[in-house]
């Protein structure tokens, strides 16, 4: 796997930077974008961006090259990846949270209308 999805000698200094570091970042971030009610675009151009940010420190902590579009994506996949379900995870606690007679939690990450289960209160005045 070095040299395809990483670059450096030991596995650990990638989980460390990408996943641990980078992957922390990713999840404020998403939660930050859902709790401010932005839309998911948001979340895109600013995973690209932190994509950036990784890459920088792998090179200059660990020599690692900058440029490279390869270990940029893999990266920057790595943080979409935690940063999209932050965003979900955040975005359907705030929905459940604000419209709770609209909606109810069906997991962690996706909601349920509960005009499904529902009577309509219209139809007993008829």
């Amino acid at each position: 796997m070095q040299g395809i999805l990483y670059e450096e000698p030991s596995v650990w200094q990638f989980l460390f930077i990408t996943v641990i570091m980078g992957g922390w970042t990713a999840w404020r971030t998403g939660k930050s974008v859902a709790e401010g009610w932005q839309p998911y675009r948001t979340l895109v151009i600013y995973t690209l961006l932190l994509g950036v940010a990784i890459r920088f420190i792998h090179h200059a902590l660990f020599n690692g090259t900058m440029l490279t579009p390869q270990y940029y994506l893999v990266d920057t996949a790595v943080l979409f990846t935690i940063g999209t379900l932050a965003y979900r995870y955040y975005l359907t606690r705030q929905m459940t949270r604000n419209y709770y007679w609209l909606v109810h939690r069906s997991s962690a990450f996706t909601l349920k209308s509960i005009q499904d289960n529902s009577v309509k209160i219209s139809s007993s005045f008829k």
